[in-house]
């Protein structure tokens, strides 16, 4: 069986995680981009982290190739929501359903234990229960649905918001 390691996103990184995104884009409804997104346009998403602070990212590789991530990022630009971090996981699809995306969120979870972190904020597109079994295992919360928010695929889609205290543990 081979090793699967977790370490900070790096450039070298872009091709495989612009290959997984896009096929959530292409495929699923669990982004609402509608449009293959272009390794420019990833550059510019994967620069938006740093090596300390409150948004980072993390890959999981396997044989040298990045199969998912976990990464947190600013949850609104207007200034009282500082303290409050949005996050997300995407994972190849084959690398699913293997404990991975707890093993992630945990890595990403505690670097960001050390910052000034209130609330972390999730959307999960329902349907996803693998998604919302992943967010509750890790404490997040239901807190509501925003109904018909987004469509795709011909048809409109529903959002949950979760929400997890900072500094808890799974």
């Amino acid at each position: 069986m081979t090793e699967i390691a977790i370490r900070a996103a790096r450039p070298g990184d872009l091709q495989a995680l612009t290959g997984i995104y896009n096929h959530y884009v292409r495929e699923t409804s669990i982004t609402f981009d509608i449009e293959p997104r272009t390794l420019d346009q990833r550059r510019q998403w994967l620069e938006g982290f740093a090596a300390t602070g409150r948004y980072r990212c993390f890959v999981a590789v396997k044989d040298g190739s990045a199969i998912g991530w976990a990464s947190s990022h600013r949850y609104n630009e207007r200034a009282a929501y500082d303290t409050t971090v949005a996050c997300g996981i995407y994972l190849a699809p084959e690398a699913t359903g293997q404990g991975l995306g707890r093993r992630l969120y945990t890595v990403l979870f505690d670097a960001l234990a050390r910052e000034d972190i209130h609330r972390l904020f999730a959307g999960i597109t329902l349907p996803n229960e693998a998604s919302v079994r992943l967010h509750r295992a890790m404490g997040f919360e239901p807190v509501g649905v925003y109904r018909e928010v987004g469509r795709k695929f011909g048809r409109y889609w529903d959002v949950a918001t979760w929400l997890r205290p900072q500094g808890i543990r799974p």
